[in-house]
């Protein structure tokens, strides 16, 4: 276990269909995060390319090349400020299938280090827009372990167990949200799993929800208060050994069930579940 904090810094973006704009701003708000100290900064759902039904509504419209130019100059940048960035955008794959809708992590050394392909998309995604993926991506920053998902994948809680199962310290969920729902299952599944989440959502949702950071205990230590922002936590395990030293191993020990066997009793009162 690491006895060093991290200080991750979360966007609230205003998304749109320019791609140039988009890396402008990317770039811009990597410098005020490096500014601020911070080892990883994270960005909405698609926001390099835009994000399908929103400001993309023909993967055509893409000026796929200055996606990747674009890329190319926020993975350069990342290794001049020495930070981690995780970046929503469009994947593309070879024609004619259709992209992926990813986070890219890209390390503090000017590398894409993996990718993170949305498993669980929409009806509409899936059948109008994107092809899925299907592996957990768990990487490491200064002994911190992150998890990646996005967006709808809120609604399947196995995903979320999953990388509670995989030990990650906090899960960065990058979304473009339709209800304010959204927010008390986040919260729920971080105070559930014992890790924190990181939640990078457009300006356009602010509405539903802002962007920030929610701790162990379920409780936000860092939120945007409307429009564009950048939003700071300290990570920091030994403040919350209490959730992951103690509430998480019972939680899985639980799970397992070995404590509730073993104290099984056989007694008529307990089998006749009708008597006074």
């Amino acid at each position: 276990m690491t006895e060093q904090s991290l200080r991750l810094a979360v966007a609230q973006t205003t998304a749109t269909a320019d791609v140039r704009s988009n890396g402008r701003t990317v770039r811009r708000l990597m410098r005020e995060a490096a500014a601020e100290q911070a080892r990883l900064v994270q960005f909405p759902e698609g926001f390099l390319s835009g994000y399908a039904k929103e400001q993309i509504q023909d993967w055509g419209d893409v000026d796929w090349p200055a996606v990747r130019d674009e890329l190319e100059q926020i993975v350069a940048l990342a290794a001049e400020l020495r930070l981690w960035v995780v970046l929503g955008s469009a994947h593309p794959l070879t024609p004619p299938h259709w992209p992926h809708n990813s986070l890219y992590v890209i390390s503090d050394q000017g590398a894409i280090v993996d990718r993170y392909d949305k498993r669980f998309c929409s009806n509409t995604e899936i059948t109008r827009f994107y092809s899925p993926g299907f592996e957990p991506v768990v990487f490491e920053v200064d002994g911190y372990r992150f998890g990646c998902a996005i967006c709808v994948e809120i609604n399947f809680p196995d995903l979320f167990t999953q990388y509670g199962e995989l030990d990650v310290d906090c899960l960065l969920l990058s979304a473009y949200p339709v209800d304010e729902v959204f927010e008390a299952k986040a919260r729920a599944y971080a105070s559930i799993n014992t890790y924190w989440v990181g939640m990078a959502l457009p300006s356009q949702t602010a509405h539903f929800m802002n962007s920030g950071v929610i701790a162990p205990d379920g409780r936000y230590i860092a939120q945007a208060d409307g429009g564009e922002a950048l939003v700071y936590a300290d990570l920091d395990r030994p403040a919350y050994t209490v959730w992951f030293d103690l509430a998480r191993p019972w939680r899985r020990s639980a799970l397992r069930g070995d404590i509730y066997r073993t104290r099984r009793v056989t007694d008529p009162r307990s089998e006749d579940r009708t008597c006074l």
